[in-house]
């Protein structure tokens, strides 16, 4: 899969997506890198530890966060995609789900589109991603946590999503698939999807694992969000053995050197 200038060989490797929020607001790192400076310096970091691709978000997408206007969404983001672009050498996705806004970052230089409803919310997300011919990441969500029978319907709801995409006339090999930990689910949900992503990865499709700090490990584990480096590598382990193409993570460095461990082991080789 090529994203930006990049080849990415995931048929034998997963790489890692480091989350750059510039939001106030963030359940996990609201706040810190909301300053262009602290963020250039942060993405520097991230690179050197190991990351492949930078995420930017600009509007939290934690439980009972507030909804930011269309405008002050791409006023956030896109001065800091255009940094990364000038001065790094590095994928960059943009983690909105408004077409408005995905728009603007495609025009400031962004790879990748990350949206966490799929192309469910706003169908003209799907038609810019086509238009620009930009690879993309598809979430499963929910407004709600009623299932019939969880791992079915994901993957139908997953299906739909696919659906929407080659309607709007994006390329199989530009799609990759989230299973939305954190979204639409209960605790239970999180930890089944987690335990049996080789399912979704059997629909033939890349799949991104993002559990970084979120709330599945803070209740397994009773931690803050501070305090849940070891439950997220876990978790990347576990996305590793099953098929993972893609992690987003938080942690950059220490998730790093649980993959190519897990990689080593996995392809007895060093």
């Amino acid at each position: 899969m090529r994203i930006g200038n990049r080849d990415f060989d995931i048929k034998n490797h997963c790489y890692i997506m480091g989350i750059l929020n510039v939001t106030p607001d963030s359940f996990s790192d609201g706040g810190k890198w909301d300053d262009l400076d602290r963020a250039r310096k942060h993405v520097e970091e991230m690179i050197r530890d190991g990351a492949d691709i930078i995420d930017v978000g600009g509007e939290s997408t934690r439980p009972g966060h507030v909804k930011i206007s269309v405008q002050e969404e791409i006023e956030r983001v896109v001065p800091y995609i255009q940094m990364i672009k000038e001065d790094f050498d590095v994928p960059v996705s943009i983690d909105s789900y408004k077409s408005d806004v995905v728009e603007a970052a495609l025009k400031a230089g962004a790879d990748l589109v990350n949206d966490i409803w799929g192309l469910k919310y706003d169908s003209r997300v799907g038609e810019l991603i086509a238009e620009y011919d930009v690879p993309c990441c598809l979430m499963h969500n929910r407004a709600n946590t009623d299932y019939d029978d969880f791992m079915t319907d994901m993957l139908a709801d997953m299906k739909k999503s696919l659906r929407i995409a080659k309607f709007a006339g994006i390329k199989d090999e530009k799609i990759i698939l989230d299973p939305g930990v954190g979204f639409g689910k209960t605790q239970e949900h999180n930890l089944t999807v987690i335990n049996h992503l080789e399912e979704l990865c059997a629909l033939g499709y890349p799949v991104l694992l993002a559990t970084s700090r979120k709330s599945v490990i803070g209740a397994a584990l009773d931690l803050p969000t501070d305090q849940r480096v070891e439950g997220t590598v876990a978790t990347t382990v576990m996305g590793v053995i099953k098929g993972a193409a893609f992690i987003r993570v938080h942690d950059i460095k220490e998730n790093y050197r649980a993959i190519k461990m897990t990689e080593a082991i996995l392809h007895e080789k060093i």
